[in-house]
């Protein structure tokens, strides 16, 4: 398929990478950061412009790779009839595109994605049309870089998936920068702990992550959760959140 990429950040760097690694043609990268959109052309053997005006009008699919916010105002002006457009926002509704096509839809890879990728790591693609013509090139498209892990998903499921895609990726990085503040100030090295965590991950390809659950508060063992919380004194946000997880693991056990 011809392709045009609107957008020059972590998603569509990625996203582009793979089309063309599955066989498409990306006719035109359109970024206002006018220097990362020639980067990409550059990459991808093709053109750039830094103008929505000057959008090329040839191309099969429009895939607008931007921020959740920016969608409305990268669109406002935006008519592209007979062909098919999508975002790839989870938390965005499909109708935000109903101004510039009568096929549109969304494209959202569930991956958390950085320009500086040069591995493409496998993506399910969450896909959604305003009609057939959307979804079977939708579908197409999403087949082509994610094989058989391609998921039919109206606006509600992709926004109770993105809340779940917070809670597994963003929380616990939180967590980890937490604990890296804290062997830091405690004269630790943080990396000592990288074994674990990617043990920890690895597990619940496995068995379920409730399963999973080990540490002091699934067992009770209140004498070993008394001395890491003296430990903590220190360190109140950390305190509180520890205090908090226990509780809940507690409860949920």
């Amino acid at each position: 398929m011809d392709i045009v990429i609107i957008g020059s950040g972590n998603v569509a760097s990625v996203l582009g990478r793979k089309f063309k690694a599955a066989g498409h043609n990306i006719l035109q990268v359109v970024g206002r950061n006018a220097s990362a959109a020639s980067k990409l052309a550059y990459e991808w053997d093709t053109e750039s412009s830094n103008y929505l005006i000057m959008v090329n009008k040839h191309a099969d699919i429009y895939i607008i790779a931007v921020s959740d916010d920016a969608i409305a105002d990268v669109t406002k002006e935006m008519r592209l009839p007979g062909k098919v457009v999508a975002h790839t926002a989870a938390s965005v509704p499909k109708e935000a595109l109903q101004h510039v096509t009568k096929h549109y839809g969304v494209f959202y890879p569930l991956q958390s994605l950085r320009k500086e990728m040069t591995i493409l790591p496998d993506i399910p693609v969450f896909i959604d049309g305003s009609d057939d013509i959307a979804k079977n090139k939708l579908k197409i498209l999403a087949q082509s870089i994610a094989k058989e892990n391609v998921i039919q998903a109206g606006d509600d499921t992709r926004m109770k998936l993105h809340v779940a895609a917070v809670i597994v990726s963003n929380f616990p990085n939180y967590l980890y920068a937490l604990a890296e503040e804290y062997c830091k100030k405690e004269g630790l090295d943080f990396k000592q702990l990288l074994p674990l965590i990617e043990e920890t991950a690895s597990r619940i390809k496995d068995i379920s992550p409730k399963q999973a659950q080990t540490g002091p508060a699934i067992r009770q063992d209140k004498e070993t959760l008394q001395k890491h919380i003296e430990l903590l004194k220190d360190h109140p946000q950390l305190k509180n959140i520890y205090l908090l997880l226990t509780e809940s693991i507690q409860q949920n056990k």
